[in-house]
């Protein structure tokens, strides 16, 4: 049994079926890809994920726990984060503020800068905020302004702001969406580093095959509403049902 479970979830939307019968399981501690065409049912899977959607029917555990029903802004309080398509910053804030935020709400809940200033423990707030930079890469900008950053320093700007979480589960949407090869690259290289020195458990969406077949422990496709095939990264490319749901037939 994975760390997350979904079992026999469906989704249906004016009698449309976005979701049918979908079981997966992602394995603790293993980067486990989410892949599919265009209208496979990637992101609604995702939004049940993390309470945006409520399926229709079906089970969706993490840790043995249900997350249906949790409200998305309550989802980090069950171990699980979500690294969005557009990075989620502060950006009027500096890079270490905006990491300073998560280190004090993963304990009472609160997102304020201004409640993080006032209590005893700042100083205790930001170490933990400055080693989460220095984790991913970015010590040298903490005091710039996160307006200011890269597309790709704003992405790891934004898994500092997970890890200072401290998850168990991190959901990861497209996390390459609209980056040049170098900073795809250096992404790859973060996450599979992530991963391997805190044995975070990963669930990936992503369309760019290079980031699949670079990161992904195992791989769950999906085409329809279903998933068609769940196997490991080697199994995949070469499976019919793969090049029949994106090529249109096998070849």
């Amino acid at each position: 049994m994975g760390i997350l479970e979904v079992k026999n979830v469906n989704k249906s939307f004016s009698g449309l079926k976005a979701l049918q019968n979908v079981n997966l399981s992602v394995e603790e501690g293993k980067i486990h890809a989410i892949i599919g065409p265009n209208g496979a049912g990637k992101s609604t899977l995702l939004n049940c994920f993390i309470g945006k959607l409520l399926p229709d029917s079906g089970t969706v555990t993490f840790d043995g726990q249900s997350l249906l029903g949790i409200p998305p802004h309550k989802i980090n309080q069950t171990g699980v984060s979500r690294v969005f398509q557009t990075p989620e910053i502060f950006t009027d804030l500096s890079v270490i503020d905006n990491v300073m935020i998560p280190c004090f709400a993963r304990r009472d809940g609160s997102f304020s800068l201004h409640a993080v200033k006032r209590v005893e423990d700042e100083a205790e707030v930001r170490d933990k905020a400055e080693q989460m930079l220095v984790d991913v890469n970015m010590a040298d900008k903490r005091d710039m302004t996160a307006s200011s950053l890269s597309r790709g320093d704003k992405r790891r700007l934004e898994m500092a702001m997970c890890l200072a979480q401290d998850p168990k589960l991190l959901l990861l949407d497209e996390p390459t969406a609209g980056m040049a090869r170098a900073d795809t690259n250096n992404t790859i290289e973060l996450l599979a580093d992530i991963q391997s020195k805190r044995h975070i458990t990963m669930a990936v969406i992503e369309h760019d095959m290079h980031v699949v077949f670079s990161l992904a422990q195992k791989i769950s496709v999906l085409a329809q509403g279903t998933v068609i095939v769940e196997d490991l990264p080697e199994n995949i490319k070469g499976n019919p049902k793969v090049q029949e749901a994106y090529l249109g037939g096998a070849h």
